[in-house]
């Protein structure tokens, strides 16, 4: 037992405070209730009693688990044939986005909308995605935000279409490729190489109508291209706004200065 002590002495009570003699005081009684409120002034409606919780602080049962929230947010996406790409596509990255495309492929020809939010990729695995683009049966859009750089520019020209958020970048960049080995290995991955760099510039000189020597210079440069740019150099076909938001509505605004007049977002003639 732990005692506190003060100067080396241990504290004492303080004593009870004497009785005076005679008979013990009756102890307390019933505590009587408050008496009422004054009754309200005429022509004046009382006030109605505040709830305990105001219902619009309450907290609304979304995402009940918090691990799972963004496989549930992404199948709800799928379910409405919306693709996400975003952070660095490897192979095993650029499988996953494979089969969604070819699970929206085998539920039927309806678009697709692709997003590639600030993105890159490895060389083969670019080339993987834009192959599955090249054989999926329904239309796909795609829609750039953030930096879209290297490889990934690839994915995106593999699309029909080609739509850009207001805060686009793009790189047009050579990607860093590396090796190692035996020199009859280095010889032939480098070949390899090569061959994919002839597809990506190849597939990118072919969106923008431009000569693949000039789109392989502009890559040694690292090009770097905001919305506009893009839109001339042929990246993407027009800049995406709240009114060209395909299931949006009710998100309409007067057009802007710069605003391409007629990107609505969606498909394009003979998409059906």
């Amino acid at each position: 037992m732990m005692t506190a002590r003060m100067h080396g002495q241990p504290l004492r009570p303080w004593p009870p405070e004497p009785v005076p003699p005679g008979p013990t005081p009756p102890g307390p009684g019933p505590v009587p209730p408050f008496p009422p409120g004054p009754p309200p002034r005429p022509g004046r409606t009382p006030e109605p009693a505040r709830p305990v919780q105001n219902p619009a602080m309450a907290p609304i049962g979304v995402w009940i688990d918090p691990r799972g929230w963004p496989g549930h947010l992404y199948d709800r996406l799928l379910d409405r044939r919306i693709v996400m790409a975003h952070g660095h596509l490897d192979g095993e990255a650029a499988t996953r986005l494979a089969a969604q495309l070819l699970t929206l492929d085998a539920e039927g020809t309806a678009p697709i909308r692709l997003e590639l939010q600030n993105l890159s990729a490895d060389l083969p695995a670019a080339l993987s995605v834009m192959g599955i683009l090249d054989v999926v049966r329904g239309p796909v859009s795609g829609y750039a935000g953030g930096r879209v750089e290297g490889p990934a520019l690839g994915i995106l020209a593999a699309c029909r279409h080609r739509m850009a958020y207001p805060n686009a970048l793009f790189v047009l960049s050579e990607p860093q490729v590396s090796f190692d080995g035996t020199v009859t290995a280095l010889a032939s991955r480098e070949e390899q190489a090569r061959a994919m760099l002839d597809e990506l510039f190849g597939r990118v000189a072919e969106v923008t109508g431009r000569d693949v020597a000039q789109v392989r210079a502009d890559a040694r440069r690292d090009t770097l291209f905001n919305v506009a740019e893009a839109i001339a150099y042929g990246l993407v076909e027009s800049q995406v706004t709240a009114r060209a938001l395909p299931g949006l509505p009710g998100l309409g605004r007067a057009p802007r200065h710069g605003d391409d007049d007629g990107g609505d977002g969606g498909t394009g003639p003979g998409d059906e």
